[in-house]
């Protein structure tokens, strides 16, 4: 479509206006071809005529859709202009309060004067590893660019920033270093990352200076190299500076100030280190205060001299070194105060005691010194004469030295601070960093301006080279046809200033003359540059010449050209200065050496560095300008640039204040409107297919939009909508679009959706309207009948009818009343039917209860009375077998005291009688003790026999058990519930074992103490055998199943097997592992318990230190994810039995009396368990670490970027920095169900490897967090993602999570409360943000949101669609005078997503009885025993 058929009614254009610049008006009727005249309504109501030309129509440049204002690239603008690239930038750094921009390559930076949360560590970890077009616009962006191309491409690389001074060049410059300091940690110990940050503070003491303009501008320009090595850590630095501003140290304008550590210097005068300067206050100084004011608001000159004396040791610069540099400066501001009178007859002499200060200080002759400041020695050909000086040249002579002296103290700490920097190592690439001065014009302009200019030139040049051949390039690699795209070559420019007999080689011939001065070349200026076009002899002034510049025309004062370009010093002074042992201090100035011709008056080189190939003619300052630029710009060309355009916003420096016409200067200073102008001349606005198919899919027909490639759809589309098949060409990837179209098409797209809306509300308005009209229609209808029924009453209704209608009304009454009474009877006695039921079901159930009961009773009764008779009968046993016992006794020593009485004489037959008495008693008392002993025995065997049948019982149920556990063996969950019931069963054994053992103990001892007794009774007489041949033999008792003790067995050589069996060589997926979680934890605590219980200490910690170092080189730099949770899961096993067993009271409350028996006997392993304790959250740590990486590459793509909501679009346009990225590499696709279902695996192994569920519920909460913090932090640095569409997309996502925690049943972990931010945010991105009640329900749901997060997503408010509305400014200030109340919150704008919350293992006691595992064959432990 052609451009001049888009001037129709209610379009909107810029025209130019005085004030601002540019102002926008709305066309009021449409433009004809031949039209003398077009009708606009500007913004305050009035009515505007533009006269046209109607042979060469210049009609003004369109103004862009709105929702294309504010946009990121401002070459995602469909009309480029100047005009709307003013207009973007003024929305977002004035409304948005969004101070970076990209145009095309360029980042535009503007200055905000106001501290801004944006540059904290967390922002640098968030652009850290992303493509520049995915995050909003910003100097990180810019840097890990940088960094990135250098690492992939191995190409080096060079970010130029500029500006005018006061436009933030310094601090940008300073943040992309400080990015490359943190995200390329160099790891050893010079810390080098860190010396490079130091450089700084000292470079900006010596070269900053407050201006008019900025309160630390940079007063030289400097260039470092960041040198990196393989691995792309910083190694090293180097820093070369440009063109120093020598002048300042003399001579300060109205509101300036001299170098900053003058002042830093002056402040610390009392402070003893600074006692022998003999400094005062700085305004006792004529070099700091010519400038009037002396001090800066908001900046403390002590604290600064604190941080530049740390900055110096930082850097290795020894005291010395330090002292000899301030003994320098402070020489300068004596000499400054050094006062020359005039002695008459035209001659000056120096008195002033600062000149013997100044002689101490730097150790020269003060005489001398004297002499020569006020004298000039001319060599003649015939004699030398001396001549005196007055005393405007003595000054000069005076000031001239100071100059000399300053700026070869700058050079020398420059090259040390370069020394400081070097380390060992070879460089591989390295990244530059350009802080150079913008292009600069002042109401005079001189020889400083002049240079800075050239410089500016030169890098214009290249600027637009490189811009040409990056868009070569992509429409190369979209195969569209290049076209020659005429773009601003200013050669011409450089020419006139370089070449020969150019500017500068004018002024250097002329500088070679004795006698030249200003004015004599300035009139060879004119004599030979006349006839260029660039240069100009200004009408009203014969003292000034004029060059057109790329930027402006400038307007040069041609005084003091040709002494500044000579930088005059006098021979004697330098010889002076030679014999100083502080200028000859190695310390200080070891590798400067003064060069002085001597050829009539001696004038010796600012910076000798550059030697002249004739010792005859010295170098210039120009020319050594000249060479360090062409130096410069080969180092330059020789990298990939990158460019950031530092922009003031304002001349009061107020905080986010905009200056149309300030920053339109700068805008075409600083070759933006260049690549804007560059980018506007071929297709400035490219979309990828997808983007196109998203955003105009509702210009489709049904017919197209089926289609299933949707390139070819978006072809068809637009050869439908636009005619012209000039106006766009088709690439690879991308649509690319003439200027204009792009807003064509969102022309089309709306009144397609203005007409969709009409369609609605017509419809929506004729379905009320029949509504409405049917509820009427139905209303009268109704009173209708109600009144025709009135009339038909009257007509019908007597006197014998009424009587019948009454009569009616009353049998109806009573039939009613019958009819309830009847139904009230038989409800009535169905509800005591079921009453009587009821109770009597429950008389009963109590009664069964009671009967229960009762003969519970009986059975314990009798029960109790078996046992008390058993014990009565057991006790009684005793009694009879002690009492026999005694009376054996006494009978034997009746026996023995008769024995004893009957005389030696006594006849046979009394002591047969006697004895046949005594024995019959004996075996009296041994048939009684044999029956006690058969009665015991009895009971015993019966005993013995119900113990058998019992354990012949369970060992039934114990196969029937492992039969059920071997059918049901594939079910995880089923096996352990019968494994646990088969241990409850098998318990009761080892109990039933150790009563039949004491029983069989008891036996023995009976079966011994009556063999004792018979042998007692019966002596040594012949009735033994027999009475021991009475009592029958027992037979032997039958074995006794083993009782393991929950101990394994191992030989110390044996350790190293065990070790590397069950930790090195265990795999996680193994069948047994599986079955019995925590198996190996359970293996090693029986090891430690059998080291234990040996009493062997020297075991005991060789195996737990083998634990845990093998537990560490297991999960050393490893990257298995079911590794580290199996060890993990262990490791918590492990620490739950040691706690579990350690016999503290705390951990035995719910331990099993077995389990209490187990305990640890001999050692406190508290120690180990700390140790264990720790190497547990090792492993943690390292296992969320392996969670993190693999989801945060899903967690944007996934939850902020996928759109789950079908039909709900966020896309919008992109610009050069979009699609400039990885757009033609192919990668995974994550959406919310990848996120969901990696949250599952990583659940499952958990649950799998029977991890506790405190324990998973931690790491699931961590997890959480990770995701809402991540998503969080994208979206404070991500403009386009803050939408009331993306808002939704959000709060959707989050439901699924939400969803999965109830599915997995893990609300009790908290982990929503993590997400509550993210929540919030997208709540507030969705609700009306207008009045002062939604500023107030803001403050009062967004508590979770800090005033600076609530900020910025209002500030970053997109709206996708013109129905949206933005943010308003008031508003957003409402909302912040309404957050000012709170109390404690946090100015931090990102969420720290490496937070990570303190992991704990809460104790729980294992109920798996140790003495039962048995250790599987697959584990390979045969060597193991269980005791």
């Amino acid at each position: 479509m052609a451009l001049l058929e888009l001037y129709t009614e209610y379009n909107r254009v810029w025209i130019p206006d005085a004030e601002h610049v540019w102002k926008s008006a709305e066309i009021m009727r449409d433009y004809h071809s031949g039209d003398n005249v077009l009708r606009l309504l500007l913004e305050d109501g009035t009515e505007h005529h533009l006269p046209v030309d109607p042979s060469k129509p210049q009609l003004p440049p369109f103004r862009n859709p709105d929702i294309l204002v504010g946009e990121n690239d401002l070459t995602a603008l469909s009309y480029l202009h100047e005009p709307a690239v003013l207009h973007n930038l003024k929305v977002r750094f004035a409304e948005s309060k969004i101070i970076y921009t990209y145009c095309g390559i360029i980042l535009v930076a503007v200055n905000p004067y106001k501290q801004l949360h944006v540059y904290g560590d967390a922002i640098i970890h968030a652009y850290s590893g992303q493509n520049m077009g995915d995050m909003d616009p910003h100097i990180f962006a810019v840097a890990e660019e940088a960094y990135k191309q250098m690492a992939r491409n191995h190409k080096n690389q060079s970010i130029i920033v500029s500006g005018e001074s006061g436009a933030g060049k310094t601090v940008s410059a300073r943040y992309a270093m400080r990015y490359f300091a943190v995200v390329s940690k160099s790891g050893s110990k010079t810390h080098v990352e860190d010396k490079v940050l130091a450089s700084n503070p000292i470079t900006e003491a010596i070269g900053n200076a407050k201006t008019t303009r900025n309160d630390n501008s940079s007063r030289f320009g400097k260039y470092t190299e960041i040198s990196f090595d393989r691995r792309y850590r910083i190694i090293g630095a180097n820093m070369r500076t440009y063109l120093l501003e020598k002048s300042r140290v003399v001579f300060q304008t109205d509101n300036e100030r001299n170098y900053h550590i003058f002042y830093q210097m002056c402040s610390c005068a009392h402070l003893p280190q600074f006692k022998s300067l003999s400094l005062r206050d700085a305004d006792k100084f004529q070099y700091t205060c010519k400038g009037g004011d002396i001090s800066i608001e908001g900046v403390d000159d002590k604290k600064d001299m604190e941080e530049t004396r740390k900055t110096f040791s930082l850097l290795g610069l020894k005291e010395d070194f330090q002292s000899d540099v301030f003994k320098v400066l402070a020489a300068i501001l004596h000499l400054g105060n050094v006062n020359i009178r005039n002695s008459g007859a035209g001659k000056s002499s120096p008195s002033d005691p600062h000149l013997a200060f100044f002689c101490e200080l730097l150790s020269v002759s003060a005489e001398g010194l004297g002499r020569w400041l006020c004298h000039r020695r001319l060599v003649l050909l015939a004699e030398t004469v001396v001549k005196p000086l007055p005393i405007e040249r003595a000054v000069n002579a005076r000031d001239a030295l100071a100059k000399q002296i300053y700026a070869h103290l700058f050079d020398c700490i420059i090259k040390r601070i370069n020394s400081a920097l070097q380390v060992p190592g070879q460089q591989h690439a390295f990244i530059g960093v350009l802080d150079i001065y913008g292009f600069e014009t002042f109401d005079i302009n001189s020889f400083e301006q002049f240079c800075i200019n050239y410089a500016n030139e030169k890098l214009q040049q290249q600027f637009n080279l490189h811009v040409f051949k990056l868009e070569q390039e992509e429409y190369m690699r979209e195969d569209i046809p290049w076209t020659l795209i005429d773009f601003y070559d200013n050669q011409p420019v450089i020419d006139l200033i370089e070449a020969k007999m150019g500017i500068l080689d004018l002024l250097d011939e002329e500088c070679l003359f004795p006698q030249g001065t200003d004015q004599s070349w300035l009139q060879k200026l004119f004599n030979y540059l006349d006839s260029s076009p660039l240069f100009e002899k200004p009408r009203l002034s014969n003292e000034a010449f004029v060059i057109q510049h790329f930027a402006d025309k400038v307007e040069y004062q041609c005084t003091g050209f040709l002494e500044k370009n000579r930088d005059t010093l006098y021979e004697e002074l330098v010889d002076i200065m030679r014999v100083s042992k502080v200028i000859k201090s190695p310390v200080l100035f070891d590798y400067i050496s003064y060069s002085v011709t001597r050829k009539g008056v001696q004038v010796r080189p600012a910076r000798p560095a550059v030697k002249p190939a004739n010792k005859q003619l010295r170098t210039s300052v120009g020319d050594k300008f000249c060479s360090s630029l062409s130096l410069l710009m080969e180092t330059l060309n020789a990298t990939t640039p990158h460019y950031v355009r530092c922009i003031k916003p304002n001349d009061e420096k107020l905080p986010f204040e905009y200056d149309s016409r300030r920053v339109v200067q700068q805008l075409r200073a600083c070759g933006v409107l260049e690549t804007i102008r560059i980018s506007a001349q071929s297709y400035p606005s490219r979309w990828t297919y997808n983007e196109f198919y998203s955003r105009y899919s509702i210009l489709m027909s049904h017919q197209e939009a089926d289609l299933n490639d949707k390139k070819q759809t978006c072809k068809d589309v637009l050869q439908r909508l636009i005619q012209d098949p000039n106006q766009y060409k088709f690439g690879r990837t991308k649509i690319f679009f003439r200027a204009g179209q792009v807003a064509y098409l969102e022309k089309l797209r709306l009144d397609r959706l203005r007409g969709a809306c009409v369609t609605i509300q017509k419809h929506v308005r004729g379905w009320s309207q029949r509504r409405k009209y049917l509820r009427m229609r139905e209303a009268a209808i109704i009173l209708q009948q109600y009144i025709r029924g009135k009339r038909t009453i009257r007509k019908t209704v007597t006197a014998a009818k009424l009587k019948q209608g009454w009569a009616a009304l009353v049998i109806q009454k009573y039939w009613r009343g019958y009819r309830m009474t009847q139904i009230f009877q038989v409800v009535r006695l169905a509800s005591i039917t079921i009453q009587a039921y009821t109770r009597g079901w429950r008389a009963r159930k109590r009664y069964k209860k009671m009967m229960e009961e009762q003969k519970a009773l009986i059975l314990q009764k009798y029960t109790r009375a078996w046992l008390a008779r058993r014990r009565f009968q057991t006790m009684r046993r005793l009694v009879l077998n002690v009492q026999l016992s005694y009376r054996v006794q006494q009978l034997r020593k009746k026996v023995e005291e008769q024995v004893k009485m009957l005389p030696s004489n006594g006849t046979v037959e009394s002591t047969s009688s006697g004895a046949n008495i005594g024995l019959t008693d004996e075996m009296t008392f041994g048939r009684i003790a044999e029956n006690n002993a058969e009665i015991q025995r009895q009971d015993y065997e019966n005993e013995v026999e119900t113990l058998k049948v019992e354990i012949k019982r369970l060992k039934e149920e114990r196969i029937s058990l492992q039969r059920k556990l071997e059918e049901a063996g594939q079910l995880n969950s089923d096996l352990q519930e019968q494994v646990i019931q088969l241990t409850k069963h098998v318990k009761v054994i080892p109990e039933l074992r150790r009563d039949l053992n004491n029983l069989q103990n008891q036996r023995n001892n009976m079966d011994r103490k009556m063999k004792q007794q018979s042998e007692l009774a019966i002596g040594t007489y012949f009735y033994s055998s027999a009475v021991l041949k009475m009592i029958p033999k027992q037979t032997p008792a039958p074995a006794i199943p083993k009782d393991f003790l929950g101990m394994l067995e191992y030989r110390r050589e044996d350790e190293s097997r065990l070790i590397q069996n069950i930790i090195l060589d265990l795999k996680p997926k193994g069948v047994v592992v599986n079955v019995i979680p925590g198996l190996p934890a359970y293996i090693l605590f029986m090891c430690v318990r059998h080291a234990d219980y040996l009493n062997d200490e020297v075991r005991l910690k060789s195996l737990m230190n083998a634990i845990i170092g093998a537990v560490k080189q297991v999960i050393s730099n490893n990257k298995n994810f079911e590794l580290l949770s199996f060890w993990l899961s262990n490791m918590y096993q492990l620490l739950n039995c040691l706690k579990q067993y350690s016999g503290e009271e705390e951990f035995l409350k719910q331990n099993t009396p077995r389990q209490k028996k187990n305990c640890l006997q001999n050692f406190d392993l508290s120690e180990h368990r700390q140790i264990l304790s720790d190497l547990a959250i090792q492993i943690y740590h390292q296992f969320v670490s392996i969670i993190e990486d693999t989801l945060i590459p899903a967690i944007v793509p996934g939850l902020l970027e996928h759109e789950s909501l079908q039909g709900i679009s966020s896309m919008k346009p992109t610009g050069f920095r979009k699609r400039s990225n990885s757009i033609y590499e192919d990668s995974e696709t994550h959406t919310i169900s990848s996120i969901v279902q990696q949250l599952s695996v990583f659940h499952s192994t958990m649950s799998q490897h029977g991890m506790e569920q405190g324990l998973i519920n931690q790491a699931v909460k961590q997890m959480f967090f990770l995701v809402g913090a991540t998503t969080l932090n994208n979206i404070m640095l991500r403009k386009d993602m803050c939408s009331c569409r993306k808002g939704m997309q959000i709060r959707c996502n989050i439901s699924y999570l939400e969803e999965w925690l109830k599915d997995k049943e893990l609300q009790s972990s908290n982990s929503i409360d993590t997400l509550m931010p993210l929540s919030q945010a997208a709540w507030l991105l969705q609700v009306n943000k207008s009045t002062d009640d939604d500023a107030k329900e803001i403050t009062e749901k967004c508590t979770e949101l800090n005033s600076v997060q609530i900020v910025k997503i209002l500030n970053s408010y997109t709206p996708i669609d013109d129905f949206e509305k933005r943010v308003t400014s008031s508003f957003v200030r409402k909302v912040q005078s309404l957050l000012q109340d709170r109390d404690g919150s946090s100015s931090q704008l990102m969420l720290d997503s490496d937070y990570r919350f303190q992991v704990t293992f809460p104790f729980c006691p294992s109920s798996q009885a140790l003495e039962l595992l048995q250790v599987p064959s697959s584990l390979h432990l045969s060597f193991l025993t269980r005791i």
